[in-house]
Order: C-alpha cells, then sequence, then structure tokens
C-alpha cells in the first residue's frame, strides 16, 4: 500500500464512530516504505490458542468402544484410519490434526468417600488446569491456574484483550450443585488462578459488542438495535477515505474483512428477530441473540474468533461446547436423544454407536472454525498454521463417571509447534497433564518444569 506521502497505517489502527471500534486486518499498507522486513514485527510471533471442552467423554473411551475404535483409530503414527471414528470428519485436516489418546486426568476423580458421585461437577474446572477442585459450595473455590489463563498472562497482554471464554450453553456461576460442589467448577473452564474462575459469554450479541466496540453507551447500542443499523453505517466514511487510499489487493483484503463483520452482524441481527417475533422456541429461557440451532450458534462463536484474530484483538479464547449433565437433543445430528441420557448407555452396544455418532456430529461441527481459520491469512499464512485448537475432555467413560482413556485431539501447526498427521497412543496411566506441559512447551513455555499431574512431556511431533 502506500500513502502518496510515504506515510503508513499502524497495526492497532481503529476506525470509529457512534461508539463503534472496528479493527483492521494485516494490511500491506502497515508496511513502511522500503522496508519490506517490518512485517515481521507485525505478525505475532505467538501462536493464537482455543481451547474447546466437550461435556460427557465420548463412546470410544467405554471400553467396548475401545475395541471398535469409536474414538480414537487403530493406528498409531502417521497412517492411521479415521473412518471408523467419531473424529472421521476431521479427515480433510489430517495434516493439521495431532491426536492424543489414552491419557487420563487423575485429578477429575474423588480423592475421598466424600467426593465420590462429583464427578460431573469436578470435570470442566480440571480440563485446562489439571488440578483437583476443593470441594465446598462456598466463595472458597480452589483449582489451579488453567493453561488458557497462564498463556493469557504471558502472550496476551499486548492485545487489547488478553483473553475471551465464551459457552454455548447457560452457566450459573453461582451457589452450590449436588455432591457439595459450587456451581462455578462446573461452569468454568478459564481460572485466573486458584481462586478466580473468568465468566463466559454464551450470548453472540455481547461477544460481538465486546469485540467491536459497537455502541458505546446503552442509549447508543439501544437506538442501533431500533433501527437495525449496522456498526459500519456509523463508519461509512472513514471507511471510503481509508479505502481510497489503499491500492488493490489491500483494498480487497479490507472489503473481504469488512463484509465477514457485517455478515456476522446480519446473521445475530435477524437471529434476535426471529427470537423476538414471538413464535415458540426450542430454547425459551435461552437471549434473544442465541440461536436455537447449535450447529448455528457455534458457527457464530467461530467467526467471532477468526475477526478477532484478523484484527490482532485477541489471542487467546475458550469455547465450552456444552454444560456438564446437559440434556439437549441435538437433532440435526440425527440422534434424537439428550446428551447426557444417552451418555448413560449402560454398555448397551446399540446406545453406545448412538452416543458415537452424537460425538461424530460435536466433531464435525468444529470443521467450520478450521477451514474458517485455513481461509484467513495473515501475512501470506493460513491462520490455522498459526494456530492451536484444543477439543477434548476430562470425562472418559460417561457411563460410569470415569476419568481414564480420555478424548483429546489439537488442530493447526502453533508456528510449528504441532507438526500434524499423528496418533499418539499414551501407556495406561499417563497424565493428559503431559501433553498439555508439551503443548505449552510448543507454545514459548520453555521454563515450565511440570503443569497439573504431570510426570514429564510428552513429544507432540514425530519422532526424528
Amino acid at each position: 500500500m502506500r500513502y502518496l506521502t510515504g506515510a503508513h497505517i499502524g497495526r492497532r489502527t481503529f476506525l470509529r464512530g457512534m461508539g463503534a471500534m472496528v479493527g483492521l486486518p494485516l494490511l500491506d499498507a502497515m508496511i513502511p516504505a522500503g522496508k519490506p522486513g517490518y512485517m515481521r514485527r507485525l505478525v505475532p510471533d505467538q501462536p493464537r490458542l482455543i481451547a474447546m471442552e466437550q461435556s460427557h467423554g465420548a463412546a470410544g473411551c467405554n471400553e467396548w468402544g475401545a475395541t471398535r475404535n469409536l474414538w480414537s483409530p487403530a493406528q498409531t503414527g502417521r497412517d492411521f484410519d479415521l473412518g471408523p471414528t467419531s473424529m472421521a470428519p476431521l479427515e480433510p485436516w489430517r495434516d493439521y490434526l495431532t491426536i492424543v489418546s489414552n491419557t487420563d486426568a487423575r485429578m477429575a476423580e474423588a480423592f475421598n468417600p466424600q467426593e465420590i458421585g462429583g464427578d460431573h461437577f469436578r470435570s470442566t474446572a480440571t480440563f485446562l488446569t489439571q488440578q483437583h477442585a476443593k470441594q465446598t459450595e462456598g466463595s472458597d473455590v480452589y483449582i489451579g491456574t488453567s493453561l488458557d489463563q497462564m498463556y493469557a498472562e504471558r502472550y496476551g497482554q499486548e492485545t487489547p484483550i488478553p483473553s475471551m471464554q465464551l459457552c454455548i450453553e447457560p452457566v450459573d456461576q453461582s451457589g452450590g450443585c449436588p455432591y457439595n460442589y459450587s456451581c462455578v467448577y462446573t461452569d468454568s473452564m478459564s481460572w485466573k488462578s486458584p481462586v478466580e474462575p473468568l465468566p463466559m459469554i454464551q450470548n453472540p450479541r455481547q461477544a460481538f459488542d465486546q469485540l467491536f466496540g459497537a455502541g458505546g453507551t446503552a442509549e447508543e447500542r439501544a437506538a442501533r438495535l431500533r433501527t437495525r443499523g449496522s456498526i459500519l453505517d456509523a463508519l461509512v466514511e472513514r471507511i471510503g477515505q481509508l479505502s481510497s487510499q489503499l491500492d488493490g489487493p489491500d483494498r480487497n483484503r479490507l472489503d473481504r474483512y469488512l463484509s465477514g463483520v457485517r455478515e456476522l452482524e446480519r446473521r445475530i441481527q435477524l437471529t434476535e428477530e426471529r427470537n423476538d417475533s414471538g413464535e415458540a422456541r426450542e430454547i425459551p429461557e435461552a437471549p434473544a441473540g442465541v440461536p436455537d440451532s447449535f450447529r448455528e450458534h457455534v458457527e457464530m462463536m467461530f467467526d467471532l474468533q477468526v475477526l478477532a484474530f484478523e484484527q490482532d484483538l485477541t489471542r487467546v479464547f475458550t469455547l465450552k461446547l456444552s454444560r456438564d449433565a446437559s440434556a439437549r437433543v441435538y437433532p440435526e445430528s440425527g440422534v434424537n436423544a439428550g446428551f447426557h441420557p444417552l451418555s448413560h448407555h449402560a454398555n448397551n452396544e446399540r446406545e453406545i454407536l448412538r452416543f458415537a455418532e452424537l460425538n461424530r456430529y460435536h466433531v464435525e461441527v468444529v470443521t467450520y472454525l478450521l477451514e474458517r481459520l485455513h481461509e484467513t491469512t495473515e501475512g501470506g499464512v493460513p491462520l490455522l498454521d498459526k494456530t492451536a485448537v484444543v477439543y477434548g475432555s476430562a470425562m472418559g467413560d460417561p457411563n460410569i463417571h470415569n476419568h481414564r482413556r480420555l478424548p483429546l485431539f489439537f488442530a493447526g501447526k502453533a508456528n510449528g509447534a504441532l507438526e500434524g498427521n499423528l496418533h499418539l497412543k499414551t501407556p495406561d496411566g499417563t497424565p493428559m497433564a503431559n501433553a498439555f506441559l508439551s503443548l505449552m512447551h510448543g507454545l514459548g513455555f520453555d521454563d515450565l518444569e511440570s503443569f497439573g499431574d504431570s510426570t514429564a512431556p510428552l513429544p507432540l511431533n514425530h519422532p526424528v
């Protein structure tokens, strides 16, 4: 790009107007004239991190399901077959896929008789901390700092938002849950410190407004919602001025990015209009901005993450895809049974297979994120090459509430920290924390000697 004067645009340039604040994707215009090497200073050295938790484990974590390879493939190394597994939808992305199977989360188990039965109310908090939750219904909760917050504390402070926490189902984060556990444990993936759980956002409208500063005051937000206008309407003049000073490739890149912002906002508005129309809803208690469709809701959250990465507004997201003990039905999966009831399959082979189909549907939805990250580039490199995506659960076989043989995979290359096209099956008794310790090493925590109940790093690339 080039301004005729030879000046350039700052990487932290924002378009502002009427309470809206929209950042810009990385443009050639941000490189000073005559300094081509300056691009390296604009591209973040640190990978992006997205961690997703899916409750209730997987069908392949059951002993019979494991013999049928319903979650992890039979082969290890490079030549694994995803066909029989619930991860089959990831086949087009196998070069970006690192499967880690047969790990345990023993810190989610009961440590004494009083804790027996409370597995659902420990699992979520354990997943990213790999620590054991203090049993309490009061405010004196204690577990550990989650890996996403360790990452945000060290590498997220140079972005406007150090991290964002999203969820698909409603969470309470107050009061007591069964088995004498505070609900904050089952409703919090991210822990800024051992005593500080972070709230999650379920409503795409709320997340959109946080990212784009949509309406600086309550009055401005209310006025925009009444007119159903776009945040970009207040920026038309500024966008036109900027666009006129860009060369063709930058102009096209800016147009594509702003079209993505406008399209996502339009989808949120249509959801609000539909849900405010008075028609019966499948999820009547959900905010108007929350779609009844699970897929539509998750895809909105994925689009928000990609747009935030393009602006470099934040580099860390967590997304809780379901709530423990949720009975939600997913009609698009073809399985018309509640998630939690079906997870208690009583070792019935037919029901285990139905549960595997539900697991497959949840994985298939994640491929939308991988595609969006792959088609979005930064400095000519797909964001998927710069991102570590974590997907898993601290619950194994949900029928017996155990925490063994857990589902876990990583997607993306994380700036080379993950090679991809790899299935690692660990020896029995290996802590999941070992895999997370190695992931953290790849993300820049070379000084981290242990994480949770880790016993040793677990190399996540092919042996040399």
